[in-house]
């Protein structure tokens, strides 16, 4: 190929705790995610949205999700808001739009959910190529809940069990990376280099996987949360991810007690971790096979991958989690992982998805890209903080494009984020602002070692993350100044980002989005 710059693939998982992978501390075999990390780099410090549709809305965009138009769910749209229309709004742009106009080939495959409902697709923001289902939670052909019995394939809709999305009786992660590969091919045949954007659908619930895949953890989470949980803080702080002086967060005091819990019901808490650990180590085989091919293709060694996740591991369903149906982990169950093993997944940090609390928002970030990344770095951390929005500035950069000022008519927001690319050389990373979040009245602000936090309804925290990662120690109410400081700046930033005040009729009308649980505020009632 004549064209010498890198092809891009981005990844992201769906509901996947911050320790899931190997390389981050976790049991869960991920050889192949493991391996690109160790030939690459790791970040400790990577920032999401703290729930599903405005982390996909930031990454897409480089935007805040208010600012993209999708500060909460696709399905949440508040007549009159700024920021919550449930869609990608004309004022910004995405990946796909600005790297098609720098002559990548374009193409997506996995979940949008930034617009489907609404007729914003990938199909008509910048994808060559898509296949994507309306909304999210696919697994299997023969699923008959909801919004799982089609997919799109370029904004045509097509039934989920037809011959045309997959053979034989498909898993999703591999489908999709069936897909993905075989737009990548037509990206050769075009004599271009390509982006892929490979948004799986795993882990999120309903969990689902390949029985073969369930059976080969049986029993590997018989020692319940607690024990597993430090193990991975034990581990992380050998592989440098947690610094060795960090302290675990206490449990929350809803979580059960495992010990105490009868041997019926660890059986069926063990059964919903597995098909967790299956889901995530399917799509870890999945992604190798899309390397594996690459390598194949001699395209590997020039090709920038970025793997990542768009929340902290889900508590939704809370402390008892679900397992309905009589074959669990097949495509007629309904199974949550719930609250209790949440807590596992996002170690060393307390809280979940939905909260700004260091468990809903801290995502792995790796990066591999041979020919990009120093060999000298190979296996190397960064602890700079980074965030979502940086994306879009790093492949502005190294993809040679133009991020526009206009477009289609729109004046087009710019940037909030800054370029990860000068880490892949050993450089620092040239962040001066603030990161920010807000989601479902739910504040954060990171600014240099502080980050003050508050949940819907509370006061704020402080915390002094240089020596406290794990938000153990409250400063709060030492540090008064600061806490003025940076809640101010968060107004600031409010004020112009489209953050509308977040009220507690959207709370209560919201309830139902949360599956059971009280997201917004933190009830984390056993049901």
């Amino acid at each position: 190929m004549s064209d010498s710059r890198p092809n891009i693939v981005v990844i992201l998982a769906d509901d996947m705790g911050f320790s899931d992978l190997g390389s981050y501390g976790g049991e869960i075999p991920t050889p192949n995610l493991d391996a690109l990390a160790a030939n690459g780099l790791r970040f400790t410090q990577f920032y999401n949205a703290a729930r599903c549709s405005p982390s996909r809305a930031s990454l897409l965009t480089g935007l805040y999700p208010h600012e993209a138009g999708v500060g909460h769910l696709e399905e949440t749209v508040v007549p009159g808001s700024r920021g919550l229309h449930g869609r990608l709004d004309e004022r910004a742009v995405t990946l796909g739009e600005v790297l098609k106009q720098a002559g990548y080939f374009t193409a997506m495959s996995g979940k949008w959910h930034v617009g489907n409902t609404h007729g914003v697709g990938p199909w008509n923001r910048g994808f060559d190529r898509s296949i994507t289902p309306p909304l999210g939670g696919l697994y299997f052909p023969d699923q008959t809940s909801k919004n799982r019995t089609t997919v799109y394939i370029d904004g045509r809709q097509v039934p989920t069990a037809s011959p045309e999305v997959g053979t034989g009786h498909w898993y999703a992660s591999d489908m999709f990376v069936d897909w993905g590969l075989r737009f990548v091919r037509e990206a050769g045949e075009k004599r271009k280099p390509f982006f892929l954007y490979l948004p799986f659908t795993a882990p999120h619930f309903p969990l689902m996987a390949p029985p073969e895949d369930i059976a080969r953890f049986r029993g590997a989470y018989a020692a319940g949360w607690d024990k597993l949980r430090d193990a991975r803080f034990a581990r992380q702080k050998s592989l440098g991810i947690i610094d060795t002086k960090a302290r675990l967060p206490a449990r929350l005091p809803d979580m059960f007690d495992w010990g105490k819990l009868s041997p019926d019901d660890r059986a069926r808490f063990e059964r919903i971790m597995e098909i967790y650990a299956a889901d995530v180590f399917r799509m870890d085989q999945a992604i190798g096979t899309l390397v594996a091919a690459l390598k194949r293709s001699g395209q590997f060694d020039n090709t920038l991958i970025l793997f990542m996740a768009d929340n902290g591991g889900n508590a939704e369903s809370g402390p008892w989690g679900r397992a309905d149906g009589e074959d669990l982990g097949g495509p007629q169950s309904n199974v949550f992982a719930g609250m209790s093993w949440a807590t596992l997944q996002n170690t060393p940090f307390s809280f979940f998805k939905h909260f700004t609390r260091e468990g809903g928002i801290a995502s792995p970030l790796i990066a591999s890209w041979p020919q990009g990344i120093s060999r000298r770095l190979n296996g190397g951390i960064v602890n700079t903080p980074t965030h979502l929005v940086d994306i879009m500035p790093t492949l502005v950069g190294i993809g040679r494009a133009r991020y526009p000022s206009t477009y289609r008519g729109h004046a087009i927001l710019p940037m909030d984020g800054v370029s990860i690319a000068p880490a892949f050389s050993g450089r620092k990373i040239a962040r001066r602002e603030p990161i920010l979040w807000e989601h479902e009245g739910n504040r954060a602000i990171r600014h240099g070692r502080w980050k003050a936090v508050k949940r819907f309804g509370a006061p704020w925290e402080l915390y002094e993350m240089s020596r406290d990662r794990t938000e153990t120690d409250d400063l709060a109410a030492r540090r008064p100044r600061v806490v003025r400081q940076l809640s101010a700046q968060w107004d600031q930033w409010a004020e112009k980002s489209h953050v509308d005040p977040w009220l507690e009729a959207y709370d209560r009308g919201l309830a139902g989005t949360r599956q059971d649980w009280g997201g917004g505020r933190g009830e984390l009632t056993k049901k």
